[in-house]
């Protein structure tokens, strides 16, 4: 449950001091930032949910939609999908069957792969989603950062997501001849 009021007291500095506290010393400064960072999801999330939820998106869906609008079509195969928004394929077939209901978008045969399919956005869905971003971009406006410390946490964060292999550089482009 959300607090609507600041504590009188920083929870992860607390846990910090036990930790130490507990002799933990070589754990501390790691609990302390994977526990910051749960703790800021969870505040970054409640302000996207909010945003969404006029809308009747979840995260996951709007994402879905957003992905497809920026495609030129408006299309793209499923597996495409599921590899770019990096989550289990069940979760994909929810989303994809939660917005199709809803006519957000459809689900076509693949031209080739008939095992396959092709995910295409509805205009409904275009609609919405250009609604949503709106409201969402007033969210990523202000996250509470001036633009230093934007870059300085992507930065570190990207680090993090690198060294836990969730992404590697890309191999460097050849010289022209």
């Amino acid at each position: 449950m959300a607090n609507n009021r600041p504590l009188a007291v920083d929870p992860i500095a607390e846990a910090k001091r036990q930790w130490l506290a507990h002799g933990w010393t070589d754990a501390a400064a790691g609990m302390t930032a994977v526990t910051s960072l749960m703790r800021a999801q969870q505040l970054m999330l409640a302000r996207v949910e909010a945003a969404l939820k006029p809308f009747d998106l979840s995260f996951a869906r709007y994402e879905m939609l957003r992905l497809l609008a920026f495609t030129r079509e408006g299309r793209m195969p499923m597996a495409s999908a599921t590899a770019r928004l990096q989550v289990h394929p069940t979760s994909v077939t929810n989303t994809v069957d939660r917005l199709n209901k809803a006519g957000l978008l459809r689900r076509l045969p693949h031209p080739i792969d008939g095992r396959a399919a092709v995910l295409e956005l509805t205009d409904e869905g275009r609609a919405l989603v250009d609604g949503a971003t709106v409201a969402l971009n007033e969210v990523f406006e202000n996250i509470g950062l001036d633009d230093a410390d934007v870059t300085e946490l992507v930065s570190i964060v990207a680090r993090l997501r690198k060294s836990a292999g969730d992404f590697r550089d890309p191999a460097p482009v050849p010289d022209p001849l």
